[in-house]
């Protein structure tokens, strides 16, 4: 394809509030910092206020800001974009093959970070000309208030709080609305959204499935590593006066004059909660900064159920084999034996542990030598396998995934948290770790590919992949995308039980040396 660049009369598009001017390059129209709400701080969001003219759209909006300053690391894994912060930060981009009438699908992208930190724009591999132009597809990517300015409840204060428990996911649903309402335009079709996100990405797709004003808004979802145990976040209920009582008495205000929280500048706000949030977390205690279980929210369905408003909806749920082993690896696995894996496994786990587990390791992971079990997520699987089974057997069609690779890192660094995302937006060039010869063509074609399909008829099979069975309430069925993709049946349930088991007693031991020391 000709890379062709436009940015004229041709490259505007139509919207409620006025018209906006992208760009086009290499087949694909690019808007980016599109306005879908305005909200006060701790307020809900309320619509954009129509402009005269053409607005320009050719640079991506602001980024909600952030708790804490972040530090430049791990960039060989995870490539990251620092973005301009301010609380003026309810944008979104499109990128569309065509500004037309075709009624392409609707692919929007949740960004991760868990309800706390990333954006839209965080990492490169979630530009999303790529995976428009060679799906044909509308790609849509959000920013909302994080942290305190989306997730602080501050409703025992003023009925004009009602809701700020929860701004963030109503900055959600408000962009969702905007794509109902503005998408046709873009050459997308509002009958055929789907959702997908990692990590907090998926996590927010999990809650806009439990939150009643999202119903109609998207039609299929994918949760990339996005299931958790229910509060490890934080406390999805409780009080929250104990906390807002901190900050006001940190910040010098009484409680009769809350409303110098909406005032004082984010930085000062920041630096209160996080010190007075800790000692409240370690307590149980309500700290915001996720979800609160209220009329908008049912909380997690691993603990609530699944709404039947939702059962509709068509899943694909995955996770990665190493999510958040990001540590470096002190060995060297290409010339390590299965003998030598086993006695440096025997001095990391115990010896009884390694009896109880490697056979079920190697039962379900034979090509693996038994030291990446060090490596072995067993925070998101576990909880992800549960949501699997429980959405089958409320009769919904879900889809699982393992994401089992080695990449060129580290003499064979397994698959970590994020590792996954270059493959699915098919933009391996993006990010050099991922590029292995005679592999990552192939399985860029398959993950995108099932994203695609997914996204066109809410099933991910595709020519290039083996048949791709939906799960039921016994049996998981399970697409390993790797070096060589199978589908696997019931890959690591007792597995993951053992491994939690190991997993809680190392905890315990490390918590015990901690006391003795102390």
């Amino acid at each position: 394809m000709e890379r062709i660049f436009l940015c004229d009369e041709t490259t505007t598009a139509d919207t409620a509030c006025g018209k906006v001017q992208g760009y086009y390059y290499h087949g694909v129209y690019t808007f980016k910092g599109i306005p879908y709400a305005s909200a006060k701080r701790f307020h809900k969001p309320h619509p954009v206020k129509p402009w005269d003219g053409i607005r320009d759209a050719t640079s991506f909006g602001y980024v909600c800001p952030l708790l804490r300053q972040e530090k430049p690391d791990g960039e060989l894994k995870v490539p990251h974009r620092y973005w301009l912060m301010d609380e003026d930060c309810l944008n979104l981009n499109v990128w569309t093959p065509g500004i037309d009438r075709e009624k392409r699908p609707v692919l929007v992208w949740l960004h991760g970070g868990a309800f706390e930190g990333g954006s839209s724009i965080e990492q490169a591999a979630y530009d999303a000309d790529t995976i428009s132009s060679i799906g044909n597809v509308v790609t849509v990517s959000i920013n909302h208030r994080l942290n305190i300015l989306g997730y602080l409840d501050l409703s025992p204060y003023g009925e004009k709080y009602r809701g700020s428990a929860n701004a963030g996911t109503s900055d959600l649903i408000a962009a969702l609305k905007w794509v109902q309402d503005n998408i046709e335009k873009f050459g997308g079709d509002p009958g055929n959204v789907t959702l997908f996100g990692q990590s907090g990405g998926g996590e927010k797709l999990t809650t806009l499935l439990q939150s009643p004003e999202a119903d109609g808004l998207y039609h299929k979802g994918v949760i990339m590593s996005g299931v958790i145990k229910p509060g490890m976040l934080g406390a999805d209920n409780g009080d929250s006066r104990p906390l807002i009582r901190a900050l006001l008495t940190e910040l010098g205000i009484s409680e009769s004059q809350t409303e110098e929280l909406e005032r004082i500048p984010y930085g000062a706000l920041a630096a209160a909660y996080e010190k007075t949030a800790p000692r409240l977390r370690m307590e149980g205690n309500y700290t915001g900064c996720c979800p609160k279980i209220e009329d908008d929210y049912k909380g997690s369905p691993l603990k609530a159920g699944f709404r039947q408003e939702s059962r509709n909806i068509p899943l694909i749920v995955g996770t990665v084999f190493g999510e958040f082993a990001f540590w470096k690896l002190p060995y060297d696995k290409k010339s390590m034996t299965r003998e030598q894996g086993i006695e440096l496994l025997k001095e990391s786990i115990g010896e009884a542990s390694v009896k109880k587990v490697l056979p079920l390791f190697e039962q379900a992971f034979p090509h693996r030598n038994p030291i990446d079990l060090t490596c072995y997520d067993v925070i998101f699987r576990g909880p992800s396998a549960e949501y699997i089974r429980k959405r089958a057997k409320d009769g919904s069609r879900v889809y699982a995934y393992l994401f089992d690779m080695d990449f060129p890192l580290e003499s064979g660094k397994p698959a970590w948290h994020c590792s996954d995302i270059p493959f699915v937006f098919h933009n391996t060039h993006l990010t050099p770790y991922a590029n292995i010869p005679g592999v990552t063509e192939r399985l860029e074609q398959q993950m995108s590919g099932s994203l695609l399909s997914f996204a066109r008829t809410g099933n991910p099979n595709h020519p290039k992949i083996p048949s791709w069975n939906e799960s039921t309430a016994d049996t998981e069925y399970i697409m390993v995308f790797g070096e060589n993709t199978v589908q696997r049946t019931n890959l690591d349930v007792e597995l993951q039980k053992e491994m939690i088991a190991v997993s809680q007693a190392q905890f315990a031991k490390m918590m015990g040396q901690m006391e003795i020391k102390h």
